[in-house]
């Protein structure tokens, strides 16, 4: 079927019409309705199966980026004389490199036609860099390989959301987001576990702390992983190993039927297309900002095995007791985001589980009991449910072309960490249980629903412009930094 015969479709997924002169990306338009569901079943069967190594890539992403808040636990800062000033450095300095290098890793990936290769590349590298944070013996030397970590690692997340977004449809995406975050959670949830499993049984192997050998087994780790990687991930609809010809066909078609567009960047547009695309999109800065806002409100991650620590056990109980917070949080997340696919709505599935987390922030500041505290520290774990739907939020808000949609998941990703920075430096009162800390971020959360609602409000204006702009065709197109005139008839941003 070419692109004079197509009629107007209605996509029951999303309620989406099509417009009658779309173009087919391959002949799977016009196959029979029994084989397609055939053949796009195979296909996301093999699809999800394969993007699964992501959830595993993304716990030792963070296994790597946060196994140095368990070494704290068992000598690290004496050994490497370190104040409190220097410990909250060494978190930082990862978030400076990691901002760096988001926007241009993801106009790179953007480029190249086997991304599987680049992740698989860059996870070797950063494993080898976990590895030498063992090897370091003063603050300069673990500030450096934090910095050189945080660089290395930022390629990972918004390249893997970017394939994401180039495999599912909007419908869809935010699930697959979410069991990507899993990866997150569960990092949080074993690393504790596994930290106390080395803590506890490494120390003075070979004359060696244990703390030593912590990163030194997680970044070995990786890079047997990142080897698999290669041959595992999948790469673009068009061209990934492993799927047939009418599979990668009807994966290109559902791209095209789910805005209306062909996922591909118009000829022409250079290198730095996308860029200059995003940085004429309002949207990019708000969504900046309210991210970061609530990266800053999520910033106890990094302190969680200390604030467990403030409920009065010993290192190995503190460990132990830090992990069922996370599993909690991946079933929150995972329940959060199918809920959020299946309605199609994004603003209330954000802010509900951010109200959650603000719950708990109230009973760790008015409470020093214990039970009610390791409570609090629930669900504080699970407004990380929010956050996950928040990425998705990114994607959908920026639909095509794909140069400008990975440039915004770059950039917005890459903004937010000013809030991991920021929040290095929140936890700070220990002595008090960290209720002053706590009163930071509670205002983190409040002033990120009030940019949700702004954002929400933003793109429901954009969309009545849509609607008026159907009913009345005659009205006059001009250039639009949204791209909304480029996109079909029947599109609507999700809020």
């Amino acid at each position: 079927m070419n692109a004079d015969n197509i009629s107007k479709m209605e996509k029951n997924a999303d309620h989406t019409e099509i417009a009658a002169d779309m173009p087919a990306v391959t002949g799977a338009a016009g196959w029979a309705p029994e084989h397609r569901a055939r053949v796009e079943k195979s296909m996301k069967r093999k699809l999800d199966a394969r993007c699964s190594l992501f959830v595993l890539i993304y716990i030792m992403n963070y296994l790597d980026r946060n196994n140095i808040a368990a070494a704290r636990l068992r000598g690290l800062e004496e050994d490497l004389n370190l104040n409190q000033s220097q410990y909250q450095t060494c978190l930082s300095i990862l978030y400076v490199g990691y901002i760096l290098m988001q926007v241009p890793s993801n106009i790179f990936m953007n480029r190249i036609q086997r991304p599987s290769l680049y992740i698989g590349a860059v996870m070797m590298v950063w494993g080898m860099v976990s590895t030498l944070s063992g090897n370091t013996h003063n603050f300069s030397g673990m500030v450096a390989t934090r910095f050189f970590l945080g660089f290395v690692e930022a390629a990972f997340l918004p390249g893997a959301l970017l394939i994401l977004s180039k495999w599912y449809t909007r419908r869809e995406l935010t699930t697959r987001n979410a069991i990507l975050f899993c990866g997150n959670l569960i990092s949080n949830a074993f690393s504790a576990l596994i930290a106390a499993g080395v803590l506890s049984n490494m120390q003075g192997v070979l004359g060696h702390a244990a703390w030593r050998w912590l990163f030194w087994i997680e970044g070995a780790a990786t890079m047997a992983i990142a080897i698999a990687a290669v041959f595992i991930l999948p790469d673009l609809p068009h061209n990934t190993r492993g799927f047939t010809a009418e599979e990668l066909e009807v994966a290109q078609l559902r791209m095209t039927e789910d805005v209306g567009l062909a996922d591909v960047d118009p000829e022409g547009l250079g290198t730095f297309g996308g860029l200059f695309m995003a940085l004429k999109d309002i949207k990019v800065y708000i969504m900046c900002i309210v991210f970061a806002l609530y990266v800053v409100g999520l910033s106890f991650n990094a302190y969680f095995p200390s604030l467990t620590k403030t409920l009065g056990f010993g290192y190995v109980p503190t460990l132990l007791m830090s992990s069922p917070p996370w599993v909690f949080s991946c079933l929150i997340s995972v329940f959060v985001a199918w809920s959020s696919d299946r309605h199609q709505e994004k603003f209330w599935h954000i802010v509900s589980p951010i109200c959650m987390g603000l719950v708990g922030f109230v009973i760790s500041i008015a409470t020093t009991n214990t039970a009610a505290r390791y409570v609090a520290l629930f669900l504080q774990a699970g407004s990380y449910a929010g956050f996950i739907v928040f990425y998705s939020w990114i994607s959908s808000s920026f639909p095509r072309p794909p140069a400008k949609r990975a440039v915004a998941i770059a950039l917005i990703n890459a903004f937010s960490q000013v809030g991991n920075i920021a929040g290095s430096y929140v936890w700070f009162d220990e002595a008090n249980a960290y209720r002053k800390s706590y009163g930071i971020v509670a205002a983190m959360f409040g002033a990120t629903i009030i940019g949700s609602l702004g954002f929400k409000f933003m793109l429901t204006r954009l969309n009545k412009e849509l609607a008026l702009r159907e009913a009345e065709p005659e009205v006059e197109e001009q250039d639009s930094a949204d791209e909304k005139l480029k996109l079909s008839k029947g599109f609507r941003y999700l809020v």
